[in-house]
């Protein structure tokens, strides 16, 4: 089913503390930590330093879904995704002059139909990131 006949209203807010992960490095501490996600993009936040999250509505059961967090500045981030109860946690490290990226994919039915809650725990102020919660349909 194609997200645009879903007509589902997704709604972020960058909020107060609250996520298998894989670790690369990104690029340097000017660019864009994570482009947008395009058309399976759920959620984007595109840069928020220290603590934070995000809540939103409009996630598809039937999709798989997939929890990218990147990360600069020194130190690290612990993200945690919820719905109702814990479905995804994982640690990014965030080095200082590069980015580090932490990702983790769910199967189908992991994510229910509806709202979630994804917080961003960071080691320290000046520890700056970028998340994006895509679900792709192919």
């Amino acid at each position: 089913m194609r997200r645009t006949s879903r007509a589902v209203a997704v709604t972020a807010l960058v909020t107060g503390a609250l996520a298998g992960a894989a670790v690369t490095p990104a690029g340097a501490a000017t660019d864009v930590l994570l482009p947008h996600p395009g058309p399976d993009g759920l959620v984007w936040v595109p840069e928020h330093t220290g603590d934070g999250g995000v809540a939103s509505g409009g996630a598809w059961d039937r999709l798989p879904t997939v929890l990218t967090v990147a990360c600069e500045g020194g130190g690290d981030v612990r993200v945690t995704m919820s719905q109702e109860t814990e479905i995804a946690a994982f640690s990014v490290d965030c080095p200082a002059g590069q980015a580090g990226v932490g990702s983790v994919t769910m199967d189908p039915g992991v994510v229910r139909f509806g709202s979630f809650t994804i917080g961003v725990d960071a080691s320290s102020d000046a520890v700056r990131w970028a998340l994006t919660v895509t679900q792709p349909e192919s």
